[in-house]
């Protein structure tokens, strides 16, 4: 099933995820937020810069105490169970069970906070026990995640996140798009799909498409931030650094010095790894990354926060 390969992307099956876990990838799985006076933190790990990334996105909702908030596509669980401890009544759903198995292990005495496994392009009045769309939301929040979606998934979340909120509502869209109008051209950039298969995509979004995408489900733009140098541009250098470290054997002896985890790493694994890297980096020269901050117009035909 998809839903199992994308799991599959997100565990020590994929070789590059293992990569990037003894890197300090956990709790989170995103890309992380880098600014210059904060890269001495890389010494500690990939943890710190995934948790600011975390920290710029919910900022963008603005949900506060009480507010009713679904996190879209949750993974393990972490940004659901920090909406919770902030006074929120957070609900985490997520397609794969295997994320929402782990994200209830992880948090499952995390205050105000749910998991269900469900579909965000579909989303049940109820799925687990848990009430999801029963009830309107005051925010919705998709953190890295919407790229997983096909074209046509990605018009039913904007279209599901207009149905599931209150008037006034909020969505905060945080993702990955496409720095041309033509997306197909990740297939040139990636010609043996190695990228694309690390995560089980098909390609990125061009942000204008997002943009029109959510119009048409009847959202208010309010703001449209990019993050590309930040988020993309930044980790794009990192991966240019492992690249030359994981092609070398002095480089991996580095490496697993840093890092003694990535012992387990076999010579096929460093030749993959090495050649996973280097389709990232041929495809994120032509990535961005955007912040979306989307309103519900409220009876009056204005957003409110």
């Amino acid at each position: 099933m998809e839903e199992d390969r994308l799991a599959a992307s997100y565990s020590d099956a994929n070789a590059f995820f293992r990569l990037f876990r003894h890197l300090g990838w956990g709790d989170l799985v995103n890309l992380g937020y880098y600014t210059l006076p904060t890269l001495p933190a890389l010494i500690g790990g990939l943890a710190f810069f995934q948790r600011r990334l975390e920290t710029h996105s919910l900022a963008l909702l603005g949900a506060r105490p009480g507010h009713r908030v679904l996190d879209a596509c949750c993974g393990r669980g972490h940004t659901t169970a920090r909406l919770g401890a902030a006074g929120c009544e957070a609900v985490g759903v997520d397609i794969s069970d295997r994320q929402i198995a782990q994200a209830r292990a992880r948090y499952a005495h995390a205050a105000n906070t749910d998991f269900a496994v469900a579909d965000v392009t579909r989303l049940p009045r109820r799925a687990d026990g848990v009430a999801v769309a029963e009830t309107p939301f005051d925010r919705v929040h998709c953190l890295e995640a919407a790229f997983h979606l096909s074209p046509e998934g990605r018009r039913a979340l904007y279209t599901e996140a207009y149905r599931v909120l209150r008037p006034g509502g909020r969505l905060v869209l945080v993702d990955f798009t496409w720095a041309t109008a033509d997306p197909e051209e990740i297939r040139r950039l990636d010609p043996r799909g190695l990228a694309r298969a690390s995560w089980q995509i098909e390609g990125f979004e061009p942000l204008e498409r997002h943009l029109t995408n959510a119009a048409r489900a009847g959202f208010l733009v309010r703001r449209s931030l990019d993050w590309t140098r930040p988020v993309v541009e930044r980790s794009l250098r990192l991966g240019t650094v492992l690249t030359h470290l994981a092609g070398s054997r002095t480089g991996r002896g580095l490496l697993c010095l840093a890092r003694p985890g990535l012992r387990e790493f076999t010579a096929a694994d460093w030749s993959h790894t090495v050649d996973v890297l280097a389709a990232h980096r041929s495809v994120g020269r032509s990535v961005r990354y955007s912040a979306l901050v989307l309103d519900k117009p409220d009876g009056a035909g204005t957003g409110t926060p």
